[in-house]
């Protein structure tokens, strides 16, 4: 399929499990590496070609909203500001029927997920992965025996063909969602509110055997509490000085 054009950035979340760090602040503007979160993601959104992007906030959203205006480049961006809360389904939603995210398939990337590319940038990958006749959403994951920090019990397994089935009860399964999708707008048509996780669109997709997954090939951070964003940038400063432990 053609590269996407559209984006949809989730930074609504009010990021309880990074307290302290975000009582003044929303997560997807916590720094690593330097710069905040939300624009390690829209800069790998602009390499891949992708023009617009909505971006939604809740949790200090004025402070969502000055940053992203005090952005210059690619890629452009609507900011679409949640009074209440819609959750990741309902938040997408909300903007498809806005007509914000084209006619097209679009990405929707979490606003603190950060990931190094492996030998191809993982945007692209997932563009040449889609296939609209037999695909309505395709999830990059990544796999849990490479995510550090508590033990990770996994979201997925994968069979051959590359299709999705959710961990079971007491069950590992080998993958954990790195927090980007590419999405076909016809998945979010049934949604049955206006506030709904996107699980909920997943698990029909599931159902119908139109969900797949790609593995990353590259690193992928998982930021869940202020001690990864530490150890975040411990592994980011060892590998640009050639350490390894």
């Amino acid at each position: 399929m053609s590269r996407p054009t559209h984006a949809m950035l989730l930074a609504a979340g009010l990021g309880t499990r990074m307290r302290p760090l975000t009582d003044r602040t929303a997560k997807p503007l916590l720094p690593l590496a330097g710069r905040p979160l939300i624009d390690h993601a829209l800069d790998r959104l602009a390499a891949a070609g992708v023009s617009d992007v909505v971006v939604n906030a809740h949790w200090h959203a004025d402070l969502v909203g000055a940053h992203l205006r005090a952005r210059t480049g690619p890629p452009r961006t609507v900011l679409r500001h949640e009074t209440s809360l819609l959750d990741t389904g309902g938040a997408v939603g909300a903007a498809l029927a806005e007509g914000l995210l084209g006619t097209a398939p679009f990405f929707v990337v979490n606003g603190d997920s950060f990931w190094l590319d492996g030998p191809a940038p993982a945007l692209a990958r997932m563009a040449a992965a889609f296939a609209p006749d037999r695909m309505d959403a395709l999830l990059l994951v990544h796999r849990t025996c490479h995510v550090s920090g508590d033990f990770v019990p996994g979201d997925f397994a994968i069979d051959r063909e590359g299709r999705l089935r959710r961990r079971g009860e007491r069950e590992i399964v080998p993958y954990i969602y790195a927090g980007v999708q590419l999405l076909a707008p016809g998945l979010l048509t049934a949604a049955d509110s206006a506030r709904f996780s996107m699980n909920q669109a997943w698990d029909r997709a599931i159902e119908a055997g139109r969900i797949a997954a790609l593995v990353h090939d590259g690193l992928w951070f998982h930021l869940t509490r202020p001690a990864d964003l530490v150890e975040a940038e411990t592994s980011l400063r060892d590998r640009a000085l050639g350490v390894t432990r």
